[in-house]
């Protein structure tokens, strides 16, 4: 079957966003956006100590940074990364992971305010290609260790909220683990909300309690925290949820993740798979 906005509409709109349910795409045609090729991008690393400062600026500032402009935040142990001393290897730490796809030297102007968040391990913030930047947390992400994700939407980063996280990010359970808030929204906002499957088009941020360590000596103690932590974050959580990061556990949660266009996803499904062939993911069951 082919699928377009003229052709098997239905289905198209599914597609985008329906998470594997509705068949196979051996083909398909996107449209390319030119970014750099070169960008400015890179971190800022703050001490633990002052999360609460580096939080609460980064949750204000990031209301307001221009569609260029992206920040995200990761609290973790500090890998051995050559601009920071030595002593700071292994310490939990604050980071601030920014890109700017514009004008470099405009966008030195507008990252200098990060710069006041705190006082700063260290930063290393340059112009490198986009495709650099893409790779530059795959030392992180090596194959071999053992994974455990929860995640939530936050349509506004609350005092509460960045309490909690600074409360868990201070008990990590290993080296590996950590919590990040990736910063959403932009044109992704600008994009009705039910243009297709893809939801919650209202998140500003999409927080994630990333559990991850090497043996399964570890595995009741690493899972706990990360379940505990998102049990005590889901009252300042908003609707929804990315359905990437939902786990295998929590098939309960998909019809929340899609929310009001669950019922017409499960409508699609019935026509499309009424048996439910295309069942190993987050599943749309047929209505």
């Amino acid at each position: 079957m082919h699928a377009s906005e003229t052709e098997n509409a239905d289905l198209f709109w599914g597609l985008r966003g329906g998470g594997g349910n509705f068949g196979i795409v051996t083909r398909f045609e996107f449209q390319l956006h030119a970014v750099g090729p070169n960008v400015l991008s890179g971190l800022i690393v703050f001490p633990f100590a002052q999360a609460k400062s580096v939080l609460t600026k980064f949750a204000r500032f990031t209301e307001t940074m221009p569609d260029e402009l992206n920040v995200w935040m990761v609290a973790r142990k500090a890998p051995p990364l050559p601009f920071l001393p030595k002593d700071v290897h292994g310490k939990e730490i604050v980071a601030l992971a920014l890109c700017y796809a514009g004008d470099p030297t405009k966008g030195e102007k507008l990252i200098e305010p990060l710069r006041g968040f705190g006082t700063a391990h260290g930063e290393h913030i340059g112009v490198q290609p986009y495709t650099a930047w893409q790779q530059a947390f795959d030392p992180l992400l090596t194959p071999g260790a053992r994974n455990y994700w929860k995640s939530h939407n936050f349509s506004r980063l609350s005092d509460g909220a960045i309490d909690v996280m600074i409360k868990y990010a201070g008990t990590l359970p290993s080296p590996q683990c950590e919590i990040f808030i990736g910063t959403i929204g932009g044109w992704t906002a600008s994009v009705a909300a039910e243009a297709m499957a893809y939801s919650s088009r209202d998140a500003k941020y999409v927080l994630n309690v990333h559990g991850r360590w090497d043996s399964a000596a570890e595995d009741a103690r690493c899972i706990a925290w990360a379940r505990e932590f998102f049990v005590k974050s889901q009252p300042f959580a908003s609707g929804g949820a990315y359905i990437n990061f939902l786990t295998q556990d929590e098939a309960e949660r998909v019809e929340f993740a899609y929310g009001g266009i669950y019922k017409r996803l499960a409508a699609l499904k019935k026509k499309v798979d009424p048996t439910n062939f295309f069942r190993m993911n987050q599943n749309i069951k047929p209505a």
